[in-house]
């Protein structure tokens, strides 16, 4: 019990820990906003901010407060977009997203998006076809909508298709022919198994795997 208690209280002090530095980071930003900070610095005021929504994020995910961590992790977010800084934008929406996954799966599909508009503007397309499959997978497991989850797979692998990985895009194309099998869509379940074939004939790497593609579309 003595232990339990311990670390009962350690995350009791991280969580107060964490909304401290969120009403400092508030803080922060209304005097970068004011006259005088506009004046002097209000742009380092505002990576400060950032600074302390990601540490009050990182204090509240040691105290399991997940839905209070993606916050802090999506203000730090927003705070960087306002900065010019798109990648550790990107970054934090990442974060967030992760964390909203343990508490609120559509939030974290959200801020998924985010990050993969962001990703997707800057020509980061691999990176954002990776962000395609997580939200898929959250649609898979947590939410639960088939046909979403093929959406996004689908997506994914036309962006790994387009950065010529064949591979990610062959393993994508799987997950949305298996599931419109399960939807009753075997035409375009055969179509993808044919695809995949064929293009895994094209790759010596992939060869092998031909024959048990060309068999899927045959059954």
């Amino acid at each position: 019990p003595g232990i339990v208690d311990e670390g009962a209280s350690r995350m009791a002090d991280n969580e107060q820990k964490a909304m401290q530095l969120v009403a400092d980071a508030e803080k922060k930003i209304k005097s970068a906003q004011g006259f005088l900070g506009s004046l002097f610095g209000s742009s380092s005021k505002m990576e400060e901010a950032c600074e302390m929504y990601a540490r009050a994020a990182n204090m509240f995910k040691m105290s399991k407060k997940w839905s209070a961590a993606g916050s802090a992790f999506c203000e730090a977010a927003s705070l960087h977009l306002k900065c010019g800084s798109r990648h550790d934008a990107a970054s934090c929406f990442v974060d967030a997203g992760t964390c909203y996954k343990k508490s609120d799966p559509q939030e974290a599909i959200n801020c998924h998006l985010k990050a993969i508009e962001i990703y997707t503007d800057m020509g980061r397309f691999t990176i954002a076809a990776k962000h395609h499959m997580t939200i898929a997978e959250i649609y898979e497991s947590e939410v639960v909508d088939i046909e979403k989850a093929m959406s996004h797979y689908e997506q994914a692998a036309d962006y790994f298709k387009g950065e010529e990985s064949t591979s990610s895009a062959n393993k994508c194309m799987l997950y949305v022919a298996k599931y419109a099998a399960q939807l009753e869509q075997y035409e375009k379940a055969i179509d993808i198994y044919e695809q995949v074939a064929a293009s895994s004939l094209d790759n010596p790497l992939l060869k092998y795997s031909s024959k048990e593609y060309f068999f899927r579309a045959a059954l």
